[in-house]
């Protein structure tokens, strides 16, 4: 199994960017996907996920109304759109797979498989 990431940069606060995952070696369709985030010495924390189906979602408070998780199933992909990106922002962005469909899980411990990450750095 596989998840690479990729997308990330330096980018002015204000800016976007767009998170590409793409997975390998299981069967996308079966899995919630998460967007996690850590700073330097902090925890990493979730900062989007979606269901299997695609219809339902999660959100922190921090990103909510300026990040949007999407997923193409067809090409085994999960997207990060992220706009209006803050200081705070800046982090190593992971993207996660997890086995159980009916729930979109909030917790690191919630998803099996894991990306190698990729920088975001927002700064002026």
């Amino acid at each position: 199994v596989q998840l690479q990431a990729s997308g990330g940069g330096l980018v002015e606060p204000g800016g976007s960017l767009r998170l590409s995952c793409v997975v390998s070696g299981l069967d996308l369709s079966s899995y919630t996907m998460g967007w996690f985030r850590q700073a330097p010495g902090e925890e990493r924390n979730i900062v989007a996920g979606i269901s299997y189906h695609g219809t339902t979602f999660f959100y922190s408070k921090s990103v909510k109304g300026r990040f949007t998780i999407s997923r193409s199933n067809a090409d085994n992909t999960v997207f990060l759109e992220m706009n209006s990106l803050k200081v705070e922002d800046t982090a190593v962005y992971y993207c996660a797979a997890g086995s159980d469909r009916w729930k979109v899980g909030r917790e690191v411990s919630d998803y099996e498989h894991w990306g190698q990450g990729t920088q975001v750095t927002v700064s002026s």
